[in-house]
């Protein structure tokens, strides 16, 4: 479970994905792909020009056929072309239509002057492109660049505009398994349609760079003081984000297209960043109410209420882009003209908006059912099940029922996943009009009687969204400042942090950094400003406990809360786990890279991984490594042949701190590449006994995390013999005998059988 999603024990296929790279020669994209092919358990396919002919350069219409062929494969495919404007795109674009895929897009908008220094230095390039011609072609092809945008048919956009945007995107990719989806829209845009970088002018010197760049305030701006001349800045801007499903986004000058996000793979948001209310349709699913009366209703409420919500927002949404009432009420709202960045839709679950589309809704609707009751299915089932036990009983506290027309407002519980998670504040139940005969109170078609139950709803439903805004509101001024003042103290610190990681030459310290240095801080104001209940103290005092460095500064995916979920809760994951205590939970990873591999599990909150251990936590230390070596003895027990070795992961993949014990045979089908051999095989694997010895005398443990550590040539764990590739070290492994290295043998590194007297 550590390492990686791994697909091969799945028994179904999962969807292909065509990802059409566009960028500059020496932007990187052939070692883009090379990089996610090696890492990821998804099947790939390369389709690059430069080679497509028997390894000599071809045509588009080869790529095009070879990328068709492996598509109609189940195989997902990578574009390796330049691909810098509409045109030469379009065609691979029309394949996801062909074999009903996403297509993505991921831009390599790196400097210019890095993508020429490339281009110069490099000798044997696949498409002869290199030394000094390079220069010129690639100051050409960047003055004609189009950056892609979602209206021509992508699913997905990412635009990487520095090196670590780069490494962020093939972690995305490489980390994609067979079956794993990712969230669409837009991301990481930060300068729409800009053309000719300017760094190529002061790189080549043709001209020099516009005023605008040597004048702080902005004062030499061209496009403000030229509004006929340069104003592609206001042409066709996209207002895209994860969490927008909206394919008007083509917009007129000067025209708003809703709230525009920073657009990383997790959204970051600010301070004041509004009250949100997710609603799912009322009535259309279950209860077989008709789409177009249901879209005339929605909109005519939000349009009624959004005058009075103040800068407080609404989001309806679906789970797919079929959706017929997402399509009917945009197209209604757009014709009543409704603020954008007061209503928008967006596609996904309603349980997961804040974790997988970076969409931060501190209040959420359930279509609910008259018991008020977890039964059923849809909306209701998965909002009850998300929220966990707390909301059942909250509910209780509330309402014992509930009538058609009306809704019923509940706080969320600090303790409810929900909360931890995604940041929901409040649950607002609310039940509509029945027009299904197989459902209890069906009105019979009634829609005279429907109607008017469903305008209620909703008014119910945005009333007690606006009770909810309106106590924010009345927070007292001392308090709200405070909450700022303090936000920003951590906020300064985490980016000092940030400068002194960038100066290091740790490349995934340097990523992690800017990916996650303001997220969680940030979002922790967010949650207080919304009135976070005293039963989250413990959640800000470890805020405060890693507010000078630590994990904070790392933004988990969803993806890797796996851990994080089963040691918070554990009651509902008691199939998966060998041993539950107090302290800790044991389990066998998920995809063993070893005969015998278990971790060890802590459940004290805020303490995501090595990083995040203080001197405080030795005891915890302790109790991990006394579990862990009594699980070790008792598979020593079943085969006296193993031998274990204890550790943890200098920069762990998974959230919540967890010890490795694993035997040294590494005997598995999942140990398939470099990365997973030498994540347990260099010092990147830090041994459990170290880190006591160190937490206990310096107060912290070293990290060794280096992204070189992962990459370093494959070398026998006993004997340190090189091999060129996994299955040839594996073969060689099962029958070294050469004893352990010095080290491993010293302190009780390793754990084995006792010898025979």
């Amino acid at each position: 479970m550590d390492m990686d999603v791994d697909g091969a024990s799945r028994p179904k296929e999962g969807k292909a994905i065509l990802v059409i790279l566009v960028g500059a020669p020496g932007s990187g994209k052939s070692t883009f792909c090379e990089e996610v092919m090696r890492s990821s358990t998804r099947p790939w396919i390369r389709v690059c020009q430069d080679t497509i002919g028997n390894g000599k350069a071809g045509s588009k219409a080869q790529c095009l056929s070879s990328a068709a062929s492996a598509l109609k494969d189940h195989k997902s495919v990578f574009i390796d072309r330049c691909n810098l404007d509409r045109e030469q795109r379009s065609e691979f674009v029309k394949l996801g239509d062909v074999h009903k895929i996403d297509v993505h897009a991921v831009v390599l908008d790196l400097p210019a002057k890095l993508c020429i220094s490339r281009s110069v230095k490099r000798t044997g390039h696949e498409g002869n492109l290199q030394g000094g011609k390079a220069a010129a072609v690639v100051n050409r092809m960047l003055q004609k660049k189009e950056l892609p945008k979602l209206s021509e048919g992508y699913s997905r956009i990412t635009f990487c505009q520095s090196e670590s945007d780069v490494k962020g995107a093939i972690n995305t990719y490489g980390s994609l398994g067979p079956l794993d989806n990712l969230p669409h829209g837009c991301f990481g845009q930060k300068n729409p349609d800009s053309k000719v970088q300017v760094g190529i002018m002061k790189f080549l010197k043709k001209v020099p760079a516009p005023d605008a760049a040597a004048r702080p305030d902005g004062s030499g701006d061209t496009t403000s003081q030229n509004p006929g001349k340069n104003d592609y800045f206001h042409k066709d801007v996209e207002m895209a984000s994860p969490i927008l499903d909206n394919p008007n986004l083509e917009s007129k000058e000067g025209e708003s297209q809703g709230v525009a996000f920073d657009g990383s793979h997790a959204s970051r948001v600010s301070l004041d960043d509004a009250p949100t209310l997710a609603f799912p349709s009322i009535s259309t699913s279950d209860f077989q109410f008709n789409y177009e009366k249901a879209a005339d209703i929605i909109v005519e409420k939000v349009a009624e209420f959004t005058a009075k919500l103040g800068n407080a927002r609404l989001v309806l949404v679906d789970l797919t882009h079929k959706s017929k009432i997402l399509s009917l009420v945009k197209a209604k709202a757009s014709e009543k003209r409704i603020d954008t960045q007061k209503f928008l839709t967006h596609v996904g679950d309603i349980t997961k908006l804040h974790s997988t589309g970076g969409l931060n809704c501190n209040v959420i609707a359930n279509a609910a059912n008259w018991r008020l009751k977890a039964g059923g299915g849809g909306v209701n089932a998965a909002i009850f099940n998300a929220a966990g036990p707390e909301l059942e009983s909250a509910t209780k506290e509330r309402a014992k029922s509930l009538s058609p027309g009306n809704a019923v407002v509940v706080p969320l519980p600090a303790s409810s996943p929900l909360f931890v998670t995604e940041g929901v504040t409040h649950v607002i139940h609310v039940l509509g009009p029945n027009m299904n005969p197989q459902r209890p109170n069906c009105l019979n078609n009634d829609y005279e009687k429907g109607c008017k139950i469903l305008q209620d709803a909703y008014a119910s439903l945005f009333e007690g969204f606006a009770s909810i805004v309106r106590t924010q509101a009345g927070q007292s001024r001392e308090e709200n400042e405070n909450i700022v003042k303090k936000a920003l103290k951590l906020q300064d610190k985490s980016e000092c942090h940030s400068r002194n990681n960038l100066t290091n030459i740790d490349q995934k310290n340097k990523r992690d950094a800017d990916h996650g240095s303001e997220k969680s801080k940030k979002c922790k104001g967010i949650q207080d400003s919304f009135g976070v209940s005293s039963d989250s103290r413990d959640e800000r005092v470890d805020s405060e406990h890693r507010r000078n460095g630590g994990s904070m500064n790392k933004a988990w995916g969803s993806w890797a809360q796996a851990l994080h979920q089963m040691a918070m809760h554990p009651e509902k994951h008691k199939d998966d786990l060998l041993e539950i205590s107090e302290d800790v939970v044991v389990l066998n990873d998920l995809y063993p890279k070893a005969k015998k591999h278990v971790l060890i599990l802590s459940r004290t909150r805020g303490v995501d991984c090595l990083e995040d251990v203080q001197k405080e936590h030795f005891q915890l230390l302790k109790k991990m490594h006394d579990v862990g070596l009594k699980w070790a003895r008792k598979f020593l027990d079943e085969n006296a042949s193993l031998v274990f070795r204890l550790g943890y992961h200098s920069a762990p993949s998974m959230r919540q701190l967890h010890l490795h014990v694993i035997s040294q045979d590494f005997d598995s089908k999942h140990m398939k590449n470099k990365k997973h051999w030498n994540s347990f095989n260099t010092a990147f694997f830090r041994d459990s006994i170290d880190v006591m010895d160190e937490v206990s005398s310096h107060g912290k443990a070293t990290l060794k995390d280096d992204d070189k550590l992962l990459s370093m040539e494959l070398r026998c764990h006993r004997c340190r013999s090189a091999h060129p590739n996994i299955p040839r070290l594996k073969s060689h492994i099962g029958s070294c005998k050469a004893p352990f290295p010095a080290y491993l043998l010293e302190n009780g590194r390793l754990v084995h059988a006792p010898a025979e007297p």
